[in-house]
């Protein structure tokens, strides 16, 4: 009777302590939640935070609860350093996330309809994404150009704007700083700010509810109607059609469109060719990958909003040039990177150093080396030398064009992957042979001739950057 009381005794405090360290945890969650949110603005704090709750911590590990699969990998790869500094910071030592899903975690059982507000919309403007921190290059002036004369919220000039590009291009920023900036200058206008799938979602509501009136009065009544990452309504029929007869409708009452998508409206497969067509009548705008300039300043201007969160974290020298050379992928990456040098020098106490991002982003930096073409080197080759590319790749066996050549295709060998025999085709449709034999002649000069060697650093240093 004794043991059974003492063991009872136990897990009643085993218990107690449970419930207190628990309630502890979610004050300390509260905390971290504050802290993101003045992190990461609002915009991104209710879609991808607020729907997470704190289960646990067990282990160095903290186990949240997301709505679905996708909000947690989002989460855990996006913000995931972020949410570990703040953690540690409220004093939960915590070293790694683990997210299960968990249908009523802090969301509705059913999404709230879009309403036509201004500045409208599914989700207001992210107050991150303006035109004012849109870092502005040449693979993207154009299309923040255009993006600030829709905004201007005047006559339509072009119908629609369509701009496309890659991900991490700046793309949904000019979305977000269009429906900002028309919410200051008009707020007399409707704005509907609205991505793909939620279009899709609502329409198939809309059928199951049987409120098909309701929905095309909802979207075909408002000034200004923005759809994000089009390219998901591919393969999506029903869909397309209603969207179609909404595109027409708010055309015809000289309503403004701004369109996003990943590619050109042509190279968008499965979407059908009246809708392509429609999309290719206004004004279609590239963004193009950035350049090192860009992405520099994009840094440089990143580093400045991290003053409040990372307080007493300093950056060596040299290491925002590192990453701006490195990582060329796309500015998503590239904020992440410096996002999780930044983390990590917080929790260790450290100064960022190009040493310390070697490591910390080994896995990153091997995933965005560079995948050098053929074309770029022969390129820079005939550049280096003075001749034209088309004589470079033609018939003429001239010393002054041979022996650049046969650079340009050492260092093809060398710098790509690519096989001798397509090294050949992109040489005029040269013979293989013809291509190890120039590689053989370089290997032998570069041993005796300096000037070889030279140019062969030069132009290798050259690449790489």
């Amino acid at each position: 009777m004794f043991r059974a009381r003492g063991g009872s005794l136990r897990r009643l405090e085993q218990h107690r302590l449970g419930q207190s360290g628990s309630r502890m945890s979610k004050m300390q969650w509260e905390q971290v939640k504050t802290d993101m949110r003045s992190a990461i603005g609002a915009g991104n704090f209710k879609s991808w935070i607020e729907p997470l709750s704190l289960v646990t911590t067990d282990e160095g590990v903290a186990h949240l609860a997301a709505p679905n699969p996708f909000v947690g990998d989002y989460v855990s790869k996006t913000y995931g350093d972020q949410i570990i500094y703040h953690l540690n910071r409220h004093g939960l030592s915590v070293q790694r996330l683990a997210f299960k899903v968990e249908s009523a975690a802090n969301t509705p059982e059913k999404p709230a309809a879009p309403k036509a507000v201004t500045p409208a919309a599914d989700a207001r403007p992210d107050q991150r994404f303006t035109f004012d921190n849109f870092v502005v290059g040449k693979p993207n002036e154009l299309a923040h150009a255009a993006a600030k004369r829709v905004a201007e919220g005047g006559p339509v000039t072009f119908n629609p704007l369509f701009l496309y590009g890659g991900v991490g291009l700046g793309k949904t920023h000019l979305m977000h700083a269009i429906a900002h900036e028309l919410g200051q200058r008009r707020p007399d206008l409707n704005v509907l700010y609205i991505s793909a799938d939620q279009f899709i979602y609502r329409f198939i509501s809309a059928l199951r509810d049987r409120k098909m009136m309701d929905f095309k009065q909802h979207f075909r009544s408002v000034d200004i109607l923005m759809v994000d990452d089009i390219q998901f309504l591919e393969g999506k029929e029903s869909t397309q059609e209603e969207f179609f007869h909404t595109f027409n409708a708010l055309v015809d009452q000289n309503k403004q469109l701004i369109i996003s998508a990943d590619r050109a409206p042509g190279e968008i497969r499965d979407l059908s060719e009246r809708i392509k067509s429609r999309l290719q009548c206004g004004l279609v705008v590239d963004l193009h990958p950035t350049d090192y300039e860009l992405r520099l300043g994009v840094l440089h201007a990143k580093q400045e909003t991290y003053l409040n969160v990372y307080p007493g974290v300093d950056i060596a020298p040299g290491v925002l040039e590192f990453l701006a050379h490195r990582i060329s992928s796309n500015v998503r990456v590239l904020e992440g990177a410096l996002n999780r040098l930044y983390a990590l020098a917080s929790l260790v106490g450290r100064t960022v150093t190009v040493e310390m991002a070697q490591d910390c982003l080994s896995d990153i930096l091997r995933a965005s080396d560079r995948k050098l073409t053929i074309e770029e080197i022969q390129r820079k080759v005939s550049e280096h030398y003075d001749i034209r590319l088309s004589d470079m790749l033609g018939p003429k066996r001239t010393r002054t064009l041979a022996r650049p050549r046969q650079v340009a295709m050492w260092l093809c060998k060398q710098m790509t992957t690519r096989s001798l025999p397509e090294i050949g085709r992109k040489f005029g449709k040269r013979d293989h042979t013809t291509i190890m034999h120039g590689v053989r002649k370089i290997d032998e000069l570069r041993q005796s001739d300096s000037q070889i060697a030279d140019d062969l650093e030069l132009l290798r240093r050259a690449l790489e950057d």
